[in-house]
């Protein structure tokens, strides 16, 4: 894999800006295809969220409810599946494009239902998890929790169903990003190891890139794809245009790579429901005696490279659902990403044309579902570029668009209030019993109150809702005044 010094003479047909998994891959798709490609972003890939992901390679374990009720969230599940269709051929071609064996690991995910969650999440959402693979006829099998091996969790933390997704896998993230990076350059990309620091647009079309250092790349069409920084590279449009695109915060997490104790880790990825705003506590394997434990997710208004005392106890303390033995197993790193959430929950993909600059595209703000998604996104935004036939159903994901409202306004206070306490149910919080409903009753009123504040019709994500950060509160009322404004 090479990486080059910006050639400023040098023109190309695209700029991808964003080193992910996501900008390689459409990078690698429109290199194969012939064109000038240059993939922009540092080696180091600081805040990135590929980087830290344990990459679970599959979407039925993040069925949830609410997901289920909404029309984009089912759109969202339509793209997972036909991202898991992809895997196996895109897998194939990057070990026979680069020098990796493997880029996958894990033989399927078992899915727990334990004691730790509360009815209204953790069964609700192992009951969605059912409902999507029977609706997609998708194989899986009920499983005794008592006969899955590995796991071996505390009596008070043990699972009370499981089943098993044959057809779900994982990631090697170092092992996928390394065979990207080397595929994209044998078929001629060119990696460019600087920070995007603007763009260039003149006559309403984009013409390049420019660097923090101050130099310049030239081309018609430029991609963002890097991830929550991508709206700071909008700076340079008009407030009125700007302000019609969601802008992107940070849900940023910390995931553990522990080595255990006897060296022994599971076939498969072993996982929860989603619960607490998270993807649910999980377990993939690593090799070589090694597990990836993750994840939390914290909303912030910028990225974080660092976790906090308290993302870490939680994780530790979450080894108890698991092994017993785990308390006694090696830390061996502590990873921290950053994935782009914009402010109404749903990703950006397509050109920004609507608001007067041509060859201007995005393709992120996927959440927790980038990397899973990349083989799709990819060969769809390709195609886009091209000028070719592409499905037209991830229009609704248009960058310039109303606030997409998934839930309704006593779903998203009921959503958070339920997952806000279900943080407190997750770390054994000792409580006199009359208490949670107490706190309960506030929440609800706090909730309400901010929600009021934010647009008597538009609601955000519950997320972003409970964790009330000032900043990401003024976005949220700026954006919801500007699309109002334009109608």
């Amino acid at each position: 894999m090479s990486i080059q010094a910006v050639d400023a003479q040098r023109a190309y047909d695209t700029i991808i800006v964003g080193n992910g998994s996501i900008g390689l891959s459409l990078g690698l798709v429109l290199a194969r295809r012939g064109l000038a490609v240059a993939v922009v972003g540092k080696s180091s890939r600081p805040f990135a969220a590929s980087a830290a992901a344990g990459a679970m390679n599959g979407c039925f374990g993040e069925a949830t409810p609410g997901l289920l009720r909404s029309e984009h969230g089912r759109a969202k599940l339509a793209m997972d599946v036909r991202a898991t269709g992809m895997w196996d051929a895109w897998e194939q071609s990057l070990v026979e494009e680069s020098d990796e064996t493997a880029i996958r690991t894990a033989n399927g995910t078992v899915v727990i239902l334990n004691t730790i969650g509360i009815p209204e999440i953790d069964s609700a959402g192992y009951a969605s998890i059912r409902a999507a693979l029977e609706e997609y006829k998708e194989p899986y099998e009920d499983l005794d929790p008592a006969d899955i091996p590995w796991l071996n969790p505390e009596p008070g933390s043990r699972p009370l169903r499981a089943m098993f997704i044959p057809g779900e896998r994982a990631v090697n993230t170092i092992a996928l990003l390394r065979g990207l990076g080397t595929a994209f350059t044998r078929a001629k990309g060119t990696l460019v190891d600087e920070h995007a620091s603007g763009l260039q647009i003149s006559g309403g079309k984009v013409t390049g890139v420019t660097f923090a250092s101050g130099q310049t790349l030239s081309a018609p069409t430029v991609v963002l794809a890097a991830g929550a920084a991508s709206y700071d590279l909008l700076a340079g449009l008009p407030e009125e245009s700007r302000d019609l695109i969601p802008a992107m915060v940070c849900g940023y997490g910390i995931a553990l790579l522990i080595g255990t104790t006897d060296g022994t880790v599971p076939d498969s990825v072993i996982r929860t429901p989603n619960r607490a705003f998270a993807c649910g506590l999980h377990v993939v394997p690593r090799g070589e005696g090694r597990i990836y434990l993750g994840a939390t997710n914290n909303i912030s208004p910028q990225p974080r490279d660092s976790g906090k005392v308290g993302d870490l106890n939680l994780l530790l303390g979450c080894t108890r659902q698991l092994r017993t033995d785990l308390v006694e197993a090696a830390v061996e790193r502590i990873m921290v990403g950053n994935r782009p959430v914009p402010l109404d929950g749903f990703p950006l993909i397509g050109e920004l044309s609507a608001v007067g600059v041509s060859g201007l595209w995005m393709m992120t703000g996927t959440y927790r579902d980038g990397l899973h998604q990349s083989p799709l996104l990819a060969h769809e935004m390709g195609a886009r570029i091209l000028g070719e036939p592409h499905d037209k159903e991830l229009d609704v994901f248009t960058p310039v668009r109303p606030p997409i409202q998934a839930m309704s306004r006593e779903e998203c206070l009921k959503t958070a209030v339920q997952h806000t306490l279900a943080l407190g149910f997750e770390q054994d919080w000792d409580l006199p019993m009359e208490w949670p409903p107490i706190i309960e009753e506030q929440l609800e009123r706090w909730y309400t109150e901010l929600m009021d504040q934010f647009d008597s019709q538009f609601t955000p994500p519950p997320e972003l809702l409970a964790y009330g950060e000032d900043d990401i509160n003024d976005q949220l009322k700026k954006y919801y005044a500007a699309y109002k404004d334009s109608v």
